[in-house]
């Protein structure tokens, strides 16, 4: 025990120590005195001390004292977190001013400041600091701390005070022609956490309409963007216009992805590798969808640019001396790893697949390494190894059993062991009856082993429990318009699922299928058309492939179903449709 407080009184020095030594660098040119420097080190030692024994209202005030003696931000951060630690709010709101006061220039002591006086609920005394902190810094920077500022208003109770307040401080910059943009921008972000889209919509119009080259109210119009709210779209693709920065077109690809848009995201990412070939994210996004439309070849190129372009960033930082240590592999890297793997897999090239795999470190993704193991291994013949393999991986996170879980179903059915997947999640399902996720897979499973009335059991048990959950009511509703009974309680349930996921091809394709039985091929073709413009998918392909041929099409249709043979050979429905209507 002797040997423990000693070992922890070690390591009090040792902080007291670095305190100190950023005290010394920050006076390094103005020469402190030998006496001030032992009275400093012993405040701050102990502050420490007085902390670890409890005794954080002494801690605080030696702390702060040095603070004020010292300078820096170290030290007043130190005694802020004190005050924090001991709940005391006021004291941590003294010694936050105090920072904001000597060391005016300071992100961390305004930052500290602000979150502290929200916390308190001190919103209207927020106005003079913001105003002090922005008036302080240089245009660009002042930029940066008007975007951060909704941010910190967020966290307030009362929404209506916040906004008031942030209004209040951004007052001065609202009439800057340099600022006003971003003024403006951060007051609809502002509005759009207070669930107020139009007001939103209407600050990032101002802005825009103030600076149009500015990047912040076309940032807004992102997360703006809804089918009910055209205008924000039109905003910002006014603004892409211009030629922004690349990062702006990415975050609008990802919003387009995010809206199953995804002809539009890839006709937006081919503009950007050709306008910002070096902006490296452009390349994975665009591998990945070429490989979700089956062009291994064209995916393939696109990674390994992706590749090649951090290698040259790293080699850069080198040069430069802004060489960072070896560490886990970074999280776009792990995406390509993957991706490649899963290529070389479609190559029918076992060990290339794993050696990209082996590229990876990556603690957070080893259950999904070990399940891209597993999925070559039953793809070789050795299924229950394969299982054994998922099974075998370290649970260290709370969900880690029930995605090894999701992992070996999904392994199951992959390879069409649908008795085995359907007995793997019954029994999921009865030691917890609650998930609808769960219940969901499990009715999935049912209809593949020809059980369509514990299907339909299942799914509206998700229905009544979980009520916006589009991929039941779209189930639901397929199964019936597939079984060709109760049309026009699939298509109200297909209707449904729309609600709430609206530009989800594979929903559209069940309304066509509804369509397509209701008799109204006409109308079937048009909605199988959109969706299999909007995504390439074999099974979507059988449909409309299926309509056209009853239009009398049959040379359009078998040239849409041997599109779907190349994006999926083994497709089962495509595979299905064509023999039935013996169309090889």
């Amino acid at each position: 025990m002797t040997r423990f407080k000693r070992m922890k009184n070690s390591a009090l020095v040792w902080l007291a120590c670095t305190l100190f030594v950023s005290v010394a660098g920050a006076q390094e040119k103005a020469a402190p005195s030998t006496a001030l420097s032992g009275t400093l080190f012993y405040e701050i030692l102990v502050g420490e001390l007085s902390a670890q024994s409890g005794d954080l209202p002494t801690a605080y005030q030696y702390l702060l004292d040095a603070a004020r003696k010292g300078g820096v931000d170290a030290l007043y951060e130190r005694s802020v977190e004190i005050a924090l630690r001991a709940r005391a709010g006021d004291s941590a709101l003294l010694a936050a001013q105090a920072w904001a006061h000597a060391l005016p220039a300071s992100d961390q002591a305004h930052r500290y400041l602000l979150q502290i006086m929200v916390a308190l609920n001190k919103l209207p005394d927020t106005v003079d600091v913001n105003r002090r902190a922005l008036a302080s810094r240089p245009v660009a920077a002042r930029i940066v701390l008007i975007d951060q500022l909704p941010a910190f208003f967020a966290r307030a109770a009362d929404k209506t005070a916040a906004f008031k307040a942030l209004e209040q401080s951004l007052g001065p910059d609202l009439g800057n022609s340099a600022t006003a943009a971003a003024a403006y921008a951060a007051l609809g972000t502002m509005h759009l956490l207070n669930d107020e889209p139009d007001a939103a919509l209407d600050a990032a119009q101002k802005g825009a309409a103030i600076d149009a080259k500015a990047d912040q109210p076309a940032r807004l119009a992102i997360n703006l963007m809804d089918p009910k709210q055209p205008a924000a779209e039109a905003l910002l693709r006014q603004h892409l216009e211009s030629g922004p920065q690349a990062e702006l077109r990415m975050g609008y690809v990802r919003k387009l992805l995010e809206d199953q848009r995804y002809t539009e995201a890839a006709a937006q990412v081919d503009l950007l590798t050709r306008t910002a070939p070096e902006f490296p994210d452009a390349w994975l996004v665009r591998g990945s969808i070429e490989l979700q439309d089956r062009d291994r070849q064209a995916a393939l190129s696109s990674l390994q640019k992706y590749i090649d372009l951090k290698a040259a960033a790293r080699s850069a930082s080198s040069a430069a001396g802004e060489d960072k240590p070896e560490g886990e592999t970074d999280r776009g890297l792990v995406q390509a790893y993957f991706l490649l793997s899963d290529i070389a897999e479609q190559n029918q090239q076992p060990a290339l697949a794993q050696q990209y795999l082996d590229q990876i470190d990556s603690p957070a993704d080893a259950l999904r390494i070990e399940t891209r193991r597993a999925g070559i291994l039953a793809r070789q013949g050795q299924l229950e190894q394969a299982r054994a393999l998922i099974r075998a991986v370290p649970e260290t996170q709370a969900d880690d059993a029930r995605n090894k879980l999701n992992a070996e179903a999904d392994l199951l059915r992959e390879n069409k062991q649908y008795q085995a997947e359907y007995e793997l999640l019954s029994a999921a399902v009865r030691d917890n009856p609650q998930d609808a996720d769960m219940q969901y897979d499990l009715a999935m499973a049912a209809e593949k082993i020809g059980k369509p009335d514990e299907m339909e059991t299942l799914l509206r048990q998700v229905i009544a429990s979980k009520p916006d959950y589009p991929h039941a009511y779209n189930a639901l509703g397929y199964s019936l318009a597939d079984r060709n009974i109760r049309l026009s309680e699939a298509r109200a349930l297909i209707t449904k699922a729309l609600e709430f996921a609206p530009n989800d091809p594979y929903i559209a394709d069940s309304m066509g299928w509804v369509e397509f039985r209701s008799g109204n091929l006409q109308q079937a073709e048009k909605i199988l058309r959109d969706a299999y413009q909007n995504k390439h998918d074999a099974e979507i392909a059988a449909h409309l492939g299926e309509v056209l041929w009853n239009l009398h099409q049959t040379a359009q249709a078998q040239t849409i179903w041997k599109e779907g043979l190349a994006l999926s050979p083994d497709n089962e429905t495509l595979l299905e449709t064509m023999k039935r209507l013996n169309a090889w």
